[in-house]
C-alpha cells in the first residue's frame, strides 16, 4: 500500500522541497536556542550554590559543581557550532535554487554533505541529520556515505589535567576571594575529602541552618545535566 501510495503521490518540486527543508532546518535551530537557554538559566543557579559551599569552606562541593559548569559551557559551544552549520547548510541550499530553476532539480552539493556528515556525529542533532541525509541522498544532493567517525579523542591525563585547570577559573571567577581566601594546602585537603564529617555537631555548625547541603547540591547537578542533555 506504501508503494501504491508513493506513485500516487506527486513529487514535490525543487523550490518547494528547498522550503521544507529550510523550515526545518529553522526550527531545529529554535530548539538549539531553547537548550541553550535552559543551560545556562540552570548555570546561574549553580553559580550561586558554589558562591555559598565557598562561603562554608567546602570547597569539595564547589569543585564538583564548577565540573558541571565547565561542562555544560563546553555543551552551549557545540550547540552555538551545531546551529551555525545548521545556518550554513540552509545558505547552501539557498543558493541551489538557482541551478535548480534551470536544470529542474537539485544539484549534488561537496559543502552541504560535508556540513550533514559533520552534523550527524553531534549527539544534539545526530537523528534530525540522519532523516535529512536520506532525504538528501534520494534527492540528489548528497551522496550516501558511511559515517566513518576518526577517534580524535586526547590521552586521559591531558584531558583531566585541561578539566582541572578550567574547574580552577570558573572557581576563581565564581567563588572569588571567599575561596582564595583559604590557604592552598586547607584548599587542596578539601577537595580531596568533600565527603569527611567531623562529626554531628561541628557539621551542624559548617552548614547553615535549614539548608539540606547535599540534597540540594545532587539535585542542582541532575538539572543541569537534564538540559545538558
Amino acid at each position: 500500500m506504501e508503494k501504491v501510495m508513493n506513485i500516487i503521490k506527486p513529487k514535490p518540486n525543487p523550490q518547494q522541497q528547498l522550503r521544507d527543508w529550510q523550515r526545518r532546518l529553522r526550527q531545529e535551530c529554535r530548539n538549539i536556542e531553547r537548550q541553550i537557554r535552559d543551560i545556562q538559566r540552570e548555570e546561574r543557579n549553580v553559580q550561586k550554590a558554589i558562591k555559598d559551599a565557598a562561603k562554608r569552606n567546602d570547597m569539595g562541593s564547589a569543585k564538583a559543581l564548577a565540573k558541571e559548569i565547565v561542562q555544560s559551557r563546553k555543551t552551549v559551544n557545540r550547540l552555538h557550532e551545531n546551529k551555525a552549520q545548521l545556518n550554513s547548510i540552509s545558505m547552501h541550499l539557498g543558493e541551489s535554487v538557482a541551478i535548480a530553476r534551470t536544470v529542474g532539480h537539485l544539484s549534488k552539493s561537496a559543502e552541504v554533505m560535508k556540513l550533514v556528515n559533520n552534523l550527524m556525529k553531534a549527539p544534539e542533532v545526530a537523528v534530525t541529520m540522519q532523516e535529512f541525509s536520506k532525504e538528501m541522498t534520494k534527492a540528489g544532493v548528497i551522496e550516501e556515505f558511511v559515517n566513518d567517525a576518526v577517534d580524535t579523542a586526547l590521552d586521559s591525563e591531558d584531558i583531566e589535567e585541561e578539566i582541572e585547570e578550567e574547574v580552577d577559573k570558573v572557581l576563581t571567577a565564581i567563588a572569588g576571594e571567599t575561596a582564595a581566601e583559604l590557604p592552598e594546602a586547607v584548599r587542596r585537603e578539601r577537595v580531596k575529602q568533600p565527603a569527611q564529617r567531623a562529626g554531628p555537631a561541628q557539621e551542624q555548625e559548617a552548614i547553615p541552618e535549614g539548608v539540606d547541603d547535599e540534597e540540594e547540591l545532587e539535585e542542582l547537578r541532575a538539572r543541569l545535566a537534564k538540559v545538558r542533555s
